[in-house]
């Protein structure tokens, strides 16, 4: 695992003051983030052109770099072992030029999907694809250091064939996002202020980032997505939202952003779990218990057709598990009120796990931001 980790902080480390030269608007700007900035880019151009890889002429047309700069990157990548050559591509004139491609197991991350009655812990490599992945049932009052150990024994059951570069950990919210400490978890008061984060890090010994479920889901689907605005509604043990603005995640200043499921439409609803009547999440849970379908697309409609007037959304994106038992009433029910357009999200039953695991991944390739606590890639 050490000989990943070192790779991946040269990788975006110092590569040489030339390659800041071919960064548009790059003035006074620090130039060791300037040189990580630009092997990010690098190595995602390389990520996102797959088995065919790409050459350094392409790199730097669609870096913006000078080709001695990617050069100079590409070198790096391939002494460290991210990268290789894949052969060389015709020309119309002078020499062929040469292929690089990612190489997906020089490193891995590991996801950790925490729901409210099970675990499900996945294994992903650079490129995203799954490689390894287990479902046991845990519930969430069984406390939290029971929990930090039945996570930890799964995740070290995935870390004995691969090399890791850290764990993320998705969990119902509201949670703090930089602390990677729970908040008042709707139904589990008990896991307020826990330091979940820190406690895992500790057991495990190694680097762990913490976002609420839907954030995480959004997240891995903005990473495949067309760089729009969207929400991602999920539909499970709860009901909450992750919310894609502009092709990125939005969380807000507290990561309180996306607590969609207690948005209350009925004033005197039933009580939900949050304390709250008439919730969306406790209107809608209770129709599917019902069996009927019909009621809960409506009552997710309705609100998904408030949250896409209020931020002017332009498509709306449908998972977990109850969504995945019967998907087409909901996609139809919702898409008939939202006037946007509505589809079942991809990814199945990992969706919110491989998420979790991009949280480790994407600030590798300069898609998101990394936590305080995540690996050191610059």
């Amino acid at each position: 695992m050490g000989s990943v980790n070192r790779s991946v902080r040269g990788s975006m480390g110092a590569t040489g003051a030339t390659e800041a030269t071919g960064v548009a608007g790059a003035s006074g700007a620090n130039l060791p983030a300037l040189r990580g900035r630009n092997a990010a880019l690098v190595l995602d151009l390389l990520r996102t052109a797959g088995e065919g890889g790409i050459s350094r002429m392409e790199l730097a047309e669609r870096t913006g770099l000078t080709p001695q700069a990617v050069s100079k990157i590409t070198a790096r990548l391939r002494e460290e072992g991210l990268a290789e050559e894949a052969g060389r591509r015709a020309s119309t004139g002078g020499r062929p030029g040469t292929v690089l491609r990612l190489i997906p197991s020089a490193g891995h991350a590991v996801g950790v999907h925490l729901d409210r009655d099970e675990l499900t812990t996945v294994l992903l490599d650079l490129a995203g694809a799954v490689v390894g992945a287990h479902t046991v049932p845990l519930h969430l009052g069984v406390g939290a250091l029971a929990v930090v150990e039945t996570v930890a024994r799964e995740v070290e059951a995935l870390l004995e064939s691969a090399r890791v570069l850290g764990v993320g950990v998705a969990m119902p919210g509201p949670l703090d996002h930089l602390t990677g400490m729970p908040q008042r978890v709707t139904g589990f008061p008990q896991w307020e202020g826990f330091p979940l984060r820190d406690a895992l890090a500790a057991r495990l010994g190694l680097p762990v980032v913490v976002d609420k479920d839907t954030n995480a889901a959004a997240l891995g689907l903005a990473l495949r997505g067309p760089g729009d605005s969207f929400a991602y509604l999920h539909v499970s043990t709860g009901l909450g939202a992750g919310l894609v603005l502009g092709g990125a995640l939005y969380r807000g200043a507290r990561t309180g952003a996306g607590e969609f499921g207690h948005q209350v439409i009925q004033l005197d609803g039933p009580v939900c779990s949050c304390g709250k009547r008439g919730c969306i999440e406790v209107l809608c849970l209770a129709a599917v218990r019902r069996g009927d379908l019909d009621r809960a697309s409506r009552v997710l409609g309705t609100a998904a057709a408030n949250l896409v007037a209020l931020l002017d959304i332009d498509r709306v994106l449908l998972g977990g598990r109850v969504i995945a038992a019967e998907a087409g009433p909901f996609v139809r029910g919702v898409g008939e009120l939202v006037g946007v357009p509505v589809a079942l999200a991809e990814g199945g039953a990992h969706i919110v796990a491989g998420g979790a695991a991009q949280l480790v991944l994407a600030p590798l390739f300069g898609r998101a931001e990394a936590s305080p606590a995540a690996p050191t890639i610059g």
